[in-house]
């Protein structure tokens, strides 16, 4: 609940920005992803310039880019795996089965990234009241917080990534029917990237304070404009992908192997600036 001294930004139900005055003079200002991601509160002096930043102690600082350090190369590696998938496959240097299992390990990376930023939301530092700090809570594995909408993106994105591992696990069936491939395999395509861009969206909204514009000198904008972009691009993929019943053969075969490729490496870039957003 916001307190009649606070100023609150967001959109919709969810905060992602809080400013308030502080006792000593000058105000702090909470961010949902600054303190996610760096464990940092910022601080703003009378004048309105900016002052050390108040962070988090150092096992949650440890804990934070520990947590970073593993979604990131996680999503570097799974987008790397399905990049190469998709060039293999477009190229036809491999058969069907080498390419299901490049994608269903470049799927294990994702699932692990996925979670892993679930885990960034589940355990990130909190702001105290009491303090005008941010405090660290113990370990936690899960949480049930759908008011807050980084947990809400995090959570969505990871169910994206189970969805397309129903996807990739059904790619290496045999002499399925043109409706059983459009069941089993394009319908969790296409509902994981559906469930890639709802996640990409509540991220959007929550680095830009629920004001979509140009945050050109933010590295968290950044990656989360190039994630969508990701996104938008396996979207094309999956559309592209699906098997006319009446001739058997996909809409495009270039668009979706190319999409895939072109989506994988934004997934992979967005990882390595992943890297940089660290305490």
């Amino acid at each position: 609940m916001v307190r009649p001294d606070e100023r609150a930004e967001g959109a919709g139900p969810f905060t992602t920005r809080l400013t308030w005055r502080l006792a000593e003079g000058g105000s702090a200002v909470w961010e949902s992803r600054l303190a996610r991601k760096r464990g940092l509160l910022r601080v703003r002096a009378e004048a309105g310039t900016e002052g050390p930043p108040r962070s988090a102690g150092g096992a949650a600082l440890h804990r934070l880019r520990l947590l970073n350090t593993v979604a990131a190369v996680a999503f570097t590696i799974g987008g790397a795996l399905f990049a190469l998938g998709a060039a293999v496959a477009e190229t036809g240097s491999a058969g069907a089965t080498a390419i299901a299992t490049i994608y269903f390990v470049g799927g294990l990376f994702f699932n692990t990234g996925g979670y892993t930023s679930l885990l960034q939301a589940v355990n990130a530092p909190r702001r105290s009241r009491a303090t005008d700090s941010l405090v660290t809570r113990g370990w936690r594995w899960w949480s049930y917080e759908p008011g807050r909408i980084d947990w809400l993106s995090a959570l969505v994105l990871f169910v994206g990534t189970l969805v397309f591992g129903v996807n990739l696990f059904d790619s290496f069936l045999q002499g399925l029917s043109v409706q059983q491939q459009d069941r089993l395999i394009w319908a969790p395509d296409l509902v994981g990237c559906v469930l890639f861009l709802v996640s990409g969206h509540l991220a959007l909204v929550e680095v830009c304070h629920g004001r979509p514009g140009l945050r050109l000198h933010d590295l968290g904008w950044w990656i989360v404009v190039v994630n969508q972009l990701g996104s938008v691009l396996f979207m094309a993929s999956a559309i592209a992908a699906f098997t006319r019943p009446e001739t058997g053969s996909l809409v495009s075969v270039s668009i979706a192997n190319w999409g895939t490729f072109a989506g994988a490496l934004c997934f992979s870039a967005g990882g390595v600036l992943q890297l940089f957003e660290r305490p």
